[in-house]
């Protein structure tokens, strides 16, 4: 019989390798393939039988009964028993566009990628001239999946009318925001997917070369991305001449220098040129002066898959997702204090409620939401009472929030909110680059004001020291390292008042002084 078995980090970390060698050893064929995103039914195991049948999670202790289910025939008998995959209603209710092929193949089997619809949008792309391109991937909509949902297509027509002897594609795979994993969840499940959309924006810029900046920590992602690129040179998929076109592209991955802030883009460029990553002063913007000086396209992981889809069916297609000018497809990643954390991929205006209670099944510890944070470590933190707002760039905005990379972070009624203000003061001194004062000293300050604050010395007068702080850092920092980290900041000050006391002490899980603790 033939079982599919996730090989993601996120199923191997909870057991999937030991589950496909029993399976393996018991004469089964085993294919391993990118995981659903279903974080809470991992491992999630498929068996082929006219339709594929989901059993999960099946832990290395199931093992025993999956083998006796598998042997006697008796699936739907099993307690891990989930029905046909397709038909799992967390997954059958997404919109995948992106994700659409992760979970289902092998990740580095092309004649299954092929026949799933892989190279559509590269064929398009080839059958157009690079300025169409340009101009499908601006009437999609398509914005910066990253942070400050920049136009795509613009940036492309950008790099595409500069003159330079040579351009650059580079896609920012530094994925360093907490709560968040989708770059890491599909380098690892469809690489090919992200091949092809850089091939495609190499094609409609001009750019030869393309290089993938992983960071560090994602050695699976980095393993089976380099597969990949192997696999799509042999097929002719890049090389001197792509697809037998006349268009020459080839990609290589830069692995990170382990530094959150080379997810900036230009402290990116430094560490890919050799040197310590940070941040360049803008302008010149990396699309006219980026990489070794030449005209870069930068875009992360999420924008460039985004790619293959729209040229594969059509502008007018992916901008029939979404809601307002936030066209088209977010996908959205469930973490935190949360019953069914994962992947959700959904057209933008889905509400934070929906997520969280619907989709997410409220928080794992069964107590009362109090807070989510959305957007990354720098992102907002929203009161249960703002749920109900719609998940789009503008929505968000009005509501001091930010989207950023689609993270969803979730906090139950024991959360101590000074203490995630302080978190976000620390961590961007742990991870300023330094190269300018408002961040570099901003935030050290920003960490003994707040400590004092919960001591309880000067309260009244430390509380305004901190507001004055943040502005500081919000309006002189260079980058968004140290502009946005008065985001969680203010909101925790603003909208948990009560977890900053006025007359000494902190707010405790049960809502006791504990300033003796």
């Amino acid at each position: 019989m033939i079982v599919h078995i996730p090989r993601d980090s996120s199923a191997r970390s909870v057991g999937a390798d030991a589950v496909a060698e029993a399976c393996a050893a018991a004469g089964h064929t085993v294919i391993r393939t990118g995981s659903r995103g279903a974080m809470w039914l991992e491992p999630l195991v498929e068996v082929d039988a006219d339709v594929r049948i989901g059993l999960g999670p099946i832990t290395p202790a199931d093992v025993p009964t999956l083998l006796a289910a598998l042997a006697d025939g008796r699936l739907a008998s099993h307690p891990r028993h989930l029905g046909p995959v397709d038909d799992i209603s967390w997954l059958a209710r997404q919109e995948r566009l992106t994700f659409a092929r992760v979970g289902r193949h092998d990740p580095v089997d092309a004649e299954a990628y092929e026949a799933d619809g892989g190279l559509d949008g590269l064929h398009a792309a080839l059958a157009s001239t690079p300025a169409d391109i340009v101009e499908a991937v601006i009437a999609s909509g398509l914005r910066g999946r990253g942070g400050a949902g920049f136009p795509a297509g613009i940036k492309w027509r950008t790099v595409a009318q500069a003159t330079a002897d040579r351009k650059y594609v580079v896609v920012n795979a530094d994925e360093g925001d907490s709560g968040t994993y989708a770059d890491r969840v599909l380098m690892e499940g469809d690489p090919f997917t992200l091949i092809e959309g850089m091939v495609i924006a190499g094609v409609a810029t001009g750019a030869e070369h393309g290089i993938v900046y992983v960071r560090s920590e994602y050695p699976d992602a980095i393993a089976t991305l380099r597969t990949a690129i192997d696999v799509a040179r042999i097929r002719g998929w890049l090389g001197s001449s792509v697809l037998d076109s006349d268009h020459s592209f080839d990609i290589e991955v830069c692995v990170g220098a382990g530094s959150y802030v080379c997810g900036e883009e230009t402290a990116m460029l430094e560490s890919i040129e050799g040197r310590r990553g940070m941040v360049r002063p803008k302008p010149p913007l990396p699309a006219l002066a980026g990489l070794f000086g030449r005209p870069t396209v930068i875009n992360n992981v999420m924008t460039m898959a985004a790619v293959p889809t729209i040229l594969a069916h059509g502008p007018e297609a992916y901008a029939g997702h979404g809601a307002d000018t936030s066209r088209g497809t977010s996908v959205f990643q469930l973490s935190g204090n949360i019953a069914r954390g994962g992947i959700v991929e959904l057209g933008f205006g889905v509400s934070l409620r929906e997520l969280v209670e619907d989709w997410g099944g409220g928080t794992l510890s069964g107590r009362p939401v109090r807070a989510v944070q959305v957007g990354g470590p720098l992102g907002s933190y929203l009161r249960a009472d703002q749920l109900d707002v719609p998940m789009t760039y503008e929505a968000l905005a009005a509501n001091g929030a930010m989207l950023g990379h689609g993270g969803v972070v979730v906090f139950d009624d024991t959360v101590d909110m000074a203490e995630q203000a302080r978190f976000a003061m620390e961590f961007c001194a742990e991870e300023s680059c330094g190269k300018c004062t408002p961040c570099r000293i901003g935030s050290t300050r920003g960490v003994e004001v707040i400590d004092r604050i919960r001591r309880g010395e000067d309260p009244g007068g430390n509380l305004e020291l901190l507001e004055d702080l943040c502005e500081v850092m919000r309006d002189g920092s260079l980058c968004a390292m140290g502009g946005l980290t008065p985001m969680p900041v203010l909101s925790a000050l603003r909208s948990f008042p009560e977890d900053f006391p006025t007359t000494g002490g902190s707010r405790s899980p049960e809502g006791h002084d504990d300033r003796t603790a």
